[in-house]
């Protein structure tokens, strides 16, 4: 399993990543069963929300390159997240890094701790943030997003809440969102959901309008020889060819 057993508190189930062994990479299985996971909570009556939470030093390091999930099968979870009818929360304590972002981008509502570092490394490896896009654009800062899809620099919680990548920076991740979960406590069923339409109505327009397009131009990118040789390079922790 890529996931911990579910847990559950006052209408609140979270859900772990649990695959250290790859840094909670987005593999077919990760993905595969955090999508079941969500369309359980999705149609369970007693869940007011979801927190989405990891084991160890990263929250997810983006793509498994061993063992990729397909990219129409990512762009559905995301979006799966973005129409869930329940609020998902994202609890992050680690690293985040390329696809990462897009699970954490398609999250309602986001705390990070002073651990926690994001870097968007896709164009470092021939690759480009083609599917995450579809969550990211809508809700980060521009300018910002330009500078960190260019040059894949690492950046910090302080940073990534300014840019409105995340909710809210913390020291304590659980003390930042404990006012969070009280309040989705106290709102209705029916409220929380159509409140989260009203907001989320604009990236699922994104989704509609650029997710076919979007799904054929990361794979014409990952199937490209610039990718396969930036993916070799990282594989072996070397250079690629094209840096100076």
């Amino acid at each position: 399993m890529t996931l911990a057993a579910p847990t559950y508190e006052r209408g609140i189930t979270t859900l772990t990543l649990d695959s250290p062994a790859n840094r909670n990479a987005l593999s077919a299985r990760l993905v595969g069963e955090l999508s079941a996971a969500l369309a359980g909570c999705g149609g369970d009556d007693s869940v007011r929300a979801v927190v989405l939470t990891h084991t160890g030093n990263t929250f997810c390091a983006g793509a498994d390159l061993t063992a990729p999930a397909d990219p129409a099968a990512f762009v559905a979870l995301m979006r799966q997240i973005v129409a869930l009818p329940k609020p998902v929360v994202a609890r992050v304590t680690g690293h985040v890094r390329a696809g990462g972002l897009g699970l954490l981008g398609a999250c309602d509502i986001s705390a990070a701790g002073p651990a926690a570092t994001f870097a968007l490394t896709e164009s470092r490896l021939g690759l480009a943030p083609a599917v995450i896009s579809l969550p990211l654009l809508p809700r980060t800062d521009p300018r910002a997003a330009a500078r960190y899809y260019l040059t894949g620099e690492r950046f910090d919680a302080a940073e990534a809440a300014r840019i409105s990548l995340i909710t809210l920076a913390a020291d304590d991740v659980d003390d930042a969102l404990a006012p969070v979960l009280d309040g989705l406590r106290r709102a209705s069923p029916q409220g929380l959901r159509a409140s989260k339409e009203l907001v989320t109505a604009s990236v699922l327009e994104t989704f509609e309008q650029h997710a076919e397009d979007l799904i054929a131009r990361s794979a014409a990118l990952f199937a490209s020889a610039e990718a396969r040789e930036g993916m070799t390079a990282f594989l072996e922790r070397r250079d690629p060819a094209w840096v100076w």
